[in-house]
């Protein structure tokens, strides 16, 4: 193979793929970019803002603010709720902990069961009603921190294409490059070809 057909090779298929690489990257930078604002507003929305950090002075079992609860949740005191991270810590360290004390430990689907088989109860279906909310909440707590961890995650995924793609492109400006430098029927193997004939004249030459 003639080394200019080598390094044109080089060249279109290093351009070629660092161009497809570089426009996956900035593809996947936008998606990233629109969940998370999506997430984020969709947060903001919901308007939920994290105890004072009064309140987490003195946590007792059993009131609003549990020792569990320090520091998973006591870290965003007093903040807006507009993340992924506090979404997860308020679904699992905040929500989680008062739907096991409102419900005994039993899941929202055992209490409605318990509240079908004792219609007359109206307090346990007020439990259950209760829980049903706060199931719901969590949820979609936890659903916007997947998705913001998606954001995240596609981000890292999109820096990595930049550099393949920049690496790729460079290489193939670099084919282009060596050929005009190379002169007219030079070969890939032309260099490895003359030194084999090189040793073959001097072997002959001492024999």
């Amino acid at each position: 193979m003639r080394r200019t057909t080598f390094d044109k090779l080089l060249g279109w298929v290093g351009v070629s793929l660092g161009v497809a690489l570089l426009a996956v990257a900035g593809l996947l930078v936008w998606g990233s970019a629109y969940i998370h604002n999506t997430v984020t507003s969709q947060l903001a929305a919901q308007q939920i803002t994290f105890p004072p950090a009064s309140a987490f002075a003195h946590p007792k079992a059993g009131t609003e603010i549990t020792p569990s609860m320090i520091p998973s949740v006591s870290q965003y005191a007093g903040q807006q709720l507009l993340t992924g991270q506090q979404a997860e810590a308020y679904a699992d360290h905040f929500i989680a902990v008062h739907l096991q004390e409102i419900g005994g430990g039993k899941t929202y689907s055992q209490l409605s069961a318990e509240a079908q088989a004792k219609p007359s109860d109206t307090a346990l279906a007020s439990q259950v009603a209760t829980v049903f909310k706060g199931t719901t909440l969590r949820s979609m707590l936890l659903n916007a921190y997947g998705w913001w961890k998606v954001s995240q995650i596609t981000y890292i995924v999109s820096l990595v294409l930049f550099g393949l793609g920049t690496v790729s492109f460079l290489a193939g400006v670099f084919g282009f490059a060596r050929i005009r430098r190379e002169r007219p029927g030079a070969t890939v193997f032309g260099p490895a070809i003359e030194q084999i004939k090189d040793a073959g004249h001097e072997a002959g030459a001492t024999s």
